[in-house]
């Protein structure tokens, strides 16, 4: 599980921000969905989709013209999904100071290519490629 986490920067520039110039919460939502599909996906090398989200816990603003680094790492398996835990981190540009600020945990499912629930983890998920 800890090859599934995945790390992603992003900016708080103006026009994600709400009217208490930090940044929207739904901006922030959908930013932590994204990362934990990207984790989930690194994890099984499925395709996935997200079927629900846990609450989320909003514990400090991300003001504007900070920087979000957002982690997510697998927490739970089962046989056709995941939990990924997401955690945001607000760095301040100028300064070597970062907090943590927002919390949640998503419910992923691995589908196949009609769509349709499948397993996670395969018999062959952890075979080593072979070179040519």
């Amino acid at each position: 599980m800890d090859m599934s986490e995945s790390r992603v920067i992003k900016a708080v520039f103006p026009a994600i921000l709400n009217n208490h110039n930090t940044l929207f919460g739904g901006e922030a939502l959908a930013w932590m969905d994204e990362t934990a599909f990207i984790a989930a996906t690194r994890f099984c090398r499925k395709p996935t989709v997200t079927v629900s989200s846990d609450k989320i816990d909003f514990k400090k603003p991300i003001p504007a013209g900070t920087m979000a680094e957002l982690i997510a790492r697998v927490i739970y398996v089962g046989n056709t999904s995941m939990k990924v835990e997401v955690n945001i981190y607000v760095e301040d540009m100028n300064k070597d100071h970062r907090e943590h600020a927002i919390r949640g945990v998503f419910t992923m499912v691995a589908v196949d290519q009609e769509r349709k629930p499948t397993k996670v983890l395969t018999d062959n998920l952890f075979e080593l490629p072979t070179l040519n």
